[in-house]
């Protein structure tokens, strides 16, 4: 397949030898892995591949030194045909210490390239490590392409002349660790030697520093003599439609979404939240567009942070609150509030693995019950889920439409692979008409003025701001009366309310598009039905299951309370449908009780997202059957 597949997609692989690379980078959490893998990600970015990443950070926020807990690692694929994951299998591991070795060897493929420092490989660390013997001896790392120098030493003789402490010449490892990789896949440092003079131009010594490992490192590669079956990987840039492209994350991309929505509302966002994995960078976003208008308030805890954005809201604002699971929980007392005084509100959950504390940096789709289900009283809330990072920013926007169209809050399910891994975005081009404004309207006129008056339509009330003449107005956690907004406690005036409220799912179901399918067709032998960050794996094991002629389409739901109103009339055309998601089947309950059909669910609670081959396994025992 080459160029451009149907409707601009990029081609997909059925030669991962030749079509992409996966690298993963681990060391300690001291060693700058974050920063060495986003910048190599952002270098493959302007290169014009396409890319797909994985951060993976310790969950402890400082575990001990030299143990496998304490590993940060980055993953990155790099293609030249479209990558949807961050891969199977690494095709390049670059191990900083005994430790990350012994936590990521397993993952690594049979004769790939392995980069080790071998200066770490002390025999205390390798006992930290949990190695009986130094692996490099015990016939262990047989078959790998091992390249094995001291990158510590190295480094710190490469920055001697920029006069830095022995411990600050050591944290310079990653550039120089850079610099060989970057020579592994033939780039240039030109790019990053440019971050670098940015990012320390007011810090020389450091700035030289870190330029000068760079260049080492690459230098390294260029001169040094290494083993014969050592080869470079060359991975030409992919044939992406034409436009302006940057890198973003997840976090970003919603951040940017949330405000361009509130924009197009005509309203000013405001974000309150309270710091916690892995929603934090949300707000650190928000902070940057001050100068936009954007406000953001960092509050004491999780339920002023949710009262803030209600009461925002409540002022003519667009008020919105991140978290993950714990913090949520936490809110939920105020999102009742919300539903009950029918007030926009926008409730991002970055969801990590629980319960309770459970995985704080692990990826994780388990709060798909508390996000429909998980108030007290029949208290209905619109929810919806990107499925990768760049779809964050085209989501936020519908998580605003929804909330000021309908006045209603919404929660958006996000997850932590989502938000921290990265991919490269379109800018939009807002001439598009799913940018068009919808902009709302605050009553002015008394006349008529009925606080909980319903559009019929849309089911929404109107959005007076306090303060306007003659228009005052009850408003609080007490049931209201259809109209007036007077407290009632009359039992036919609360179910009329509990219909209206549950109206408002109804009217959101009639706004948003029919359910499409992703690939395939919209009959056949089996159907994978996706949500959240499942699209990746299911997406290339489909494409991958289509282009050798299997019956099998991907489904992908981005609403999925209310749920489209073709989707069961959808599902029925298919002979088995599975749903693979990152928790214990709860999607796949909702279709069942939803659309009365049979739903295979399949379940992966490993704090990662699936593997292309599990997605692949589950589609050929289907058809096998």
């Amino acid at each position: 397949m080459e160029g451009l597949a149907k409707d601009g997609e990029l081609p997909v692989s059925q030669n991962p030898e030749v079509d992409f690379v996966r690298v993963r980078i681990a060391g300690d959490s001291g060693d700058g892995v974050q920063m060495t893998g986003t910048q190599l990600a952002e270098s493959a970015a302007r290169f014009g591949n396409d890319i797909a990443t994985f951060p993976d950070f310790p969950s402890d926020i400082r575990a001990p030194s030299g143990t496998v807990y304490g590993v940060s690692a980055y993953s990155l694929n790099i293609g030249h045909t479209e990558v949807a994951t961050f891969g199977d299998e690494s095709d390049a591991l670059v191990a900083l210490n005994p430790a990350a070795l012994k936590k990521y060897l397993s993952g690594l493929k049979q004769g790939g390239t392995l980069v080790i420092d071998g200066g770490s490989f002390t025999d205390r660390a390798i006992t930290k490590a949990g190695f009986d013997s130094d692996p490099r001896e015990n016939g262990m790392l047989e078959g790998m392409r091992l390249i094995d120098v001291d990158i510590t030493d190295l480094t710190e003789k490469a920055v001697k002349e920029a006069g830095l402490s022995a411990k600050d010449a050591k944290r310079c490892k990653n550039m120089w660790t850079l610099g060989l990789i970057l020579w592994l896949f033939e780039r240039d440092i030109e790019d990053i030697s440019r971050w670098i003079e940015r990012k320390f131009s007011k810090k020389p010594e450091i700035m030289q520093a870190n330029l000068l490992a760079l260049k080492a490192g690459h230098l390294y590669g260029e001169n040094a003599e290494l083993a014969p079956d050592v080869t470079r990987f060359h991975i030409p840039p992919a044939p992406v439609a034409a436009g302006d492209y940057r890198s973003i994350n997840g976090n970003e991309a919603m951040a940017y979404g949330l405000y361009t929505g509130a924009t197009l509302a005509g309203v000013d966002a405001f974000y309150g939240s309270y710091p916690i994995t892995p929603a934090s960078p949300l707000l650190h976003t928000f902070v940057k567009l001050k100068e936009l208008g954007a406000l953001s308030f960092q509050a004491e805890d999780e339920i002023a942070a949710v009262c803030a954005a209600l009461g925002a809201s409540y002022a003519g604002h667009l008020g919105i609150t991140g978290s993950s699971g714990p913090g949520v929980a936490l809110k939920t007392e105020a999102l009742g509030l919300a539903i009950m005084t029918e007030l926009p509100l926008v409730v991002v959950n970055v969801q990590r693995g629980g319960p309770s504390t459970g995985l704080p940096t692990k990826t994780e789709q388990s709060d798909l019950y508390q996000a429909v289900l998980g108030r007290n009283g029949d208290a209905p809330m619109p929810v919806i889920a990107p499925a990768h990072p760049g779809e964050c920013f085209d989501i936020g926007v519908e998580a605003c439409r929804l909330a000021v169209t309908h006045m209603t809050p919404v929660m958006v399910l996000s997850d932590g692979y989502i938000a921290n891994s990265s991919q490269p975005w379109k800018l939009p081009d807002f001439n598009d008409p799913k940018y068009a404004p919808f902009p709302v309207t605050h009553p002015t006129d008394p006349v008529g003025f009925l606080p909980y008056g319903h559009d019929p339509e849309t089911m929404a009330r109107p959005w007076a701001i306090p303060g306007t003449p003659e228009l005052m107005h009850r408003i609080g956690g007490l049931e209201r009366e259809v109209g007036t907004g007077n407290i009632s406690y009359e039992g036919e005036n609360h179910h009329k309310m509990t219909e209206i409220r549950a109206g408002k799912l109804e009217a959101i179901r009639r706004a948003i598009p029919l359910q499409h399918v992703e690939s395939g067709s919209e009959t056949g032998r089996v159907a994978i039905v996706g949500w959240g960050s499942s699209w990746g794996p299911i997406r290339v094991a489909t494409r991958r299951a289509i282009a050798q002629g299997k019956s099998v389409s991907h489904i992908h739901l981005r609403h999925i309370s209310p749920m489209p109103s073709n989707l069961k009339e959808l599902l029925s055309g298919f002979d088995k449908i599975i749903v693979p998601e990152m928790n214990y089947g709860q999607l796949a309950m909702l279709l069942r009780a939803q659309t009365g059909l049979e739903i295979d669910g399949r379940s992966c609670v490993k704090g990662r997202p699936f593997y292309v081959r599990e997605i692949s396994a589950m589609i050929d025992e289907a058809l096998e059957d």
